[in-house]
């Protein structure tokens, strides 16, 4: 090998190492993954519990509806809280 080749090789070795070192300390811990579950966990359930709420609102509002308007904003509630995952996710 030439004496520009081994500069080249070396230079690209120490990159990454150091990418490699930079990695490892950016590492997620326990905690920092707990959280990001936690918070996955809340953009779902949130939409789903709120949807069941406001319909049960509006059920006892209206009379002879019974459980049309819950069921629909549970459902959509899913939907939204899928949506949410899929959007935290690709982040």
């Amino acid at each position: 090998m030439t004496d520009p080749q081994k500069n080249r090789l070396r230079k690209r070795v120490e990159q990454q190492a150091k990418r490699m070192q930079q990695a490892e300390k950016d590492r997620p811990n326990l905690l920092a993954q707990t959280v990001y579950m936690g918070r996955l966990g809340l953009l779902f359930v949130l939409p789903v519990i709120g949807g069941a709420y406001l319909g049960r609102w509006i059920d006892s509002i209206q009379s002879g509806y019974e459980m049309r308007w819950t069921l629909s904003l549970i459902f959509i509630g899913v939907f939204i809280g899928a949506v949410n995952l899929y959007l935290a996710i690709r982040e």
